[in-house]
């Protein structure tokens, strides 16, 4: 009877794969290759300490207090500092401070989407993404991908057909391909955008988890050369490369957005929080991110190529993959037919877990797809994982 109290967008929603594999990743003795976490080695214990030490003495009232739904001014600016580095040149008053980029997400649908309108993502996608475009009853297309990202050619086909408000795109070391669009297609995608009208959000959490030396402009750098910067929406977290427990993230919106997103954000939770936030500015202040950076990726460089070199020679036979160029997973696919999902029973009594393909896709699973995360994996236990991946066949 409860059921049909819920209201249709909550009865419809479904969990996340990844959140309910964490359970058996608890299990004793299972290695898991499924969460898409940071390392907690990598979190910089002395630097946070430090933050800590100085808000309590220097900005407790702050810290404790109501804040402003904008987010706190100094981190404002210091996160306008980041972005410039990265090609994202905006003034501190267009930043808006999130609890972390899912909310970020969550904002931006509530403020442009009314049911039934047209967001497009790439086949496959962030899962976390297509849970907030289903609360928000969006029509989700999909579009394919390739080594160089989404095949915007097959955007501009459904361009000529549908009306489309919401291009949804990670375009550097996305999860769960880790795939990072082409400066070619970054060009052609913002193009489409002026010429159709519609609005591209940028995700970028795990650009800074760069293994090359390669810098790809952002989608808001083409756009702001292309004269239509304010059909991009940027938003990006420190949750990857300083802490996912402070819930930092942040939006970079127009003007003509950012007025109604913030009574958005206000109907939501006031404001994000206010500790965390002077909390993280004090911790930039310090100038010790950039050091922790280069130690992240050389890290997961490290982690990615072990993974890789064990899937090489123990299941080259069986899947193919892309070497990781940055981020946190690496995206494989079995050559052959199989069930990525149903193995996972297996291999969970073999003890080790990954996230089954199927999840990230809105519609035509690839199910022959598997992600495997490397970033909380000891060396050694990569290889055991690829050694009990490789018996479960």
């Amino acid at each position: 009877m409860h059921d049909q109290q819920l209201a249709t967008r909550a009865s419809e929603l479904k969990p996340s794969a990844v959140r309910e594999l964490l359970k058996h990743s608890k299990l004793p003795g299972v290695i898991s290759l499924g969460g898409g976490i940071p390392a907690p080695e990598l979190f910089d214990r002395e630097g946070l300490e430090l933050a800590v030490s100085q808000v309590m003495s220097g900005n407790f009232n702050d810290a404790f207090q109501y804040g402003l739904s904008e987010g706190y001014s100094p981190l404002r600016q210091s996160v306008s500092e980041l972005c410039r580095l990265r090609g994202v040149n905006c003034p501190a008053e267009e930043i808006y401070i999130t609890s972390g980029s899912q909310q970020s997400l969550d904002i931006v649908a509530r403020t442009l989407l009314d049911p039934g309108d047209v967001v497009v993502v790439e086949r496959p996608t962030y899962l976390a993404a297509l849970q907030v475009f289903q609360l928000a009853q969006a029509n989700i297309q999909s579009v394919d991908t390739d080594d160089d990202g989404m095949l915007v050619e097959q955007l501009a086909d459904l361009l000529t057909t549908t009306k489309v408000k919401m291009v949804y795109l990670v375009p550097t070391f996305g999860n769960p391909g880790g795939k990072t669009l082409s400066e070619e297609r970054r060009a052609r995608v913002v193009a489409l955008a002026k010429e159709h009208g519609f609005i591209i959000i940028e995700d970028d959490p795990y650009g800074e988890i760069n293994f090359t030396e390669t810098r790809w402009k952002t989608l808001y750098q083409h756009a702001k050369e292309l004269g239509c910067a304010d059909q991009v929406i940027y938003t990006s977290t420190l949750s990857k490369i300083l802490a996912p427990g402070l819930r930092i993230g942040w939006l970079v919106m127009p003007e003509w957005l950012a007025g109604k997103a913030i009574i958005v954000k206000q109907a939501t939770d006031l404001h994000s929080n206010s500790m965390t936030q002077i909390v993280t500015a004090q911790y930039l202040a310090l100038n010790r991110l950039p050091q922790q950076i280069a130690l992240m990726r050389e890290f997961y460089h490290k982690k990615g190529e072990i993974l890789a070199n064990a899937l090489r020679e123990k299941l080259g036979d069986h899947i193919e993959f892309s070497q990781p160029k940055g981020g946190m997973f690496l995206w494989a696919r079995f050559r052959y037919e199989f069930d990525t999902t149903a193995w996972l029973s297996k291999t969970l009594a073999n003890g080790v877990v990954y996230v089954p393909g199927e999840a990230f896709y809105n519609d035509a699973p690839d199910k022959r797809t598997l992600r495997l995360s490397y970033s909380t994996v000891s060396d050694a236990d990569l290889v055991t994982a690829v050694e009990r991946l490789a018996k479960s066949l």
